[in-house]
């Protein structure tokens, strides 16, 4: 009976429902103060990162690093064969998986999406997104480099291209997906063929997310040191022969880094304040695209 009565006091329903509304409250202000304190404890460590970077790596900016090759211990030297070996490695990377990439988009997007070619061709992208790059150097020092047993560009170019292409897939077909269907149909009704409404329509629609997804492609593989490892390795002199051992940035830092020289410490800061540098104009690239495609 007191059940009964006190769903008819509305005194009663009112001091329950305060009672559940303070009690929500203070389960969202203790929410509230834990993910203010999990977002203070990221942004401590990113602002100690980049601050390190800054101040270590902008000390040893000069004109040598960008015209003198990597010195030998104790010497003075610069960075520029390491930073043309992965400007045209990173170039020709995007320029090989870019066209793959776009074009595999467009056929999950516009063609059959629901076939069974579809589903596979899905299946393997995420793996492909999902595997340490450490496996697909592995992958290529297996198939290309024990093979003309040697390390060369050209390994180092087809590891990154292989990180590139499931990048500008996902982004590409993701991209494509959003624009709106009457866009395709209202290019149907006028006749225009399938090919024509892909490139004058749904792409030019799409345009600034696939490059967006290009852009953060090349920040990727901009990075990365484990496939170049097992596949260009390194050189200490300039060189433009793909077919040999050719230097880069990131496996430039990794060595430098590891050394007890001072001079190659100090090399090493200066190429990660450079590789940020690179990363982070293409993020904000990508980001100025993305809003303006909004």
């Amino acid at each position: 009976m007191s059940s009964i009565d006190s769903s008819h006091n509305p005194a009663a329903l009112l001091q329950a429902r305060q009672q559940r509304f303070s009690s929500r409250k203070r389960i969202n202000q203790l929410a509230l103060v834990l993910s203010l304190l999990a977002m203070a404890f990221g942004l401590f460590w990113l602002f100690w990162i980049l601050f390190e970077t800054v101040t270590l790596g902008v000390v040893g900016l000069s004109t040598a690093v960008f015209t003198q090759m990597t010195p030998a211990p104790n010497d003075v030297g610069g960075l520029a064969n390491a930073i043309y070996g992965s400007f045209l490695m990173v170039c020709l990377a995007t320029f090989v998986g870019t066209p793959v990439g776009v074009m595999a988009g467009i056929f999950l997007a516009e063609f059959e999406p629901k076939s069974g070619l579809a589903s596979v061709t899905r299946f393997v992208n995420d793996i492909l997104l999902s595997a340490p790059s450490i496996v697909i150097g592995l992958f290529v020092y297996a198939v290309i480099v024990t093979q003309f047993k040697t390390f060369s560009g050209y390994a180092g170019i087809a590891a990154l291209t292989l990180i590139v292409i499931p990048v500008v897939i996902r982004t590409t077909e993701n991209m494509l997906q959003l624009v709106p269907p009457g866009l395709r149909e209202a290019a149907y009704a006028l006749g225009a063929p399938k090919w024509k409404v892909i490139m004058s329509i749904t792409m030019r629609a799409a345009r600034a997310g696939v490059v967006t997804g290009i852009l953060l492609a090349v920040a990727r593989i901009a990075g990365e040191t484990a496939p170049l490892l097992f596949t260009a390795l390194s050189n200490q002199f300039w060189t433009s022969n793909l077919g040999e051992p050719m230097a880069s940035l990131p496996v430039t830092i990794f060595k430098f880094a590891m050394s007890p020289y001072e001079n190659w410490q100090q090399l090493a800061w200066v190429g990660v304040f450079l590789i940020t540098l690179a990363v982070l104009a293409l993020n904000i690239l990508a980001r100025v695209l993305t809003r303006a495609k909004l």
